[in-house]
């Protein structure tokens, strides 16, 4: 997993992002489906790991972040 999910927010009338998040019915068709990529990749990992490792990534919403978790509890970190 290289790059994470961002839940796509409105922008203003400059073309600025705003934080208010956008809604679902709003969203492109390219936001729907990296959204719809991310849910999958969710629901791979949720899916192949046992109960413990579960434990740890059942509050991840970003695919990434559920990668990073396991990525790190596996390998432990280089420093």
């Amino acid at each position: 997993v290289l790059k994470g999910w961002v839940h796509p927010v409105i922008t203003d009338k400059d073309g600025n992002a705003t934080t208010e998040l956008k809604p679902e019915e709003d969203w492109s068709k390219e936001e729907d489906e990296l959204a719809l990529r991310n849910s999958k990749a969710l629901n791979g990992l949720f899916n192949g790991v046992n109960k413990n490792m579960f434990r740890l990534i059942k509050q991840c919403t970003v695919a990434k972040d559920a990668w990073e978790i396991l990525k790190t509890t596996h390998e432990g970190t280089s420093k």
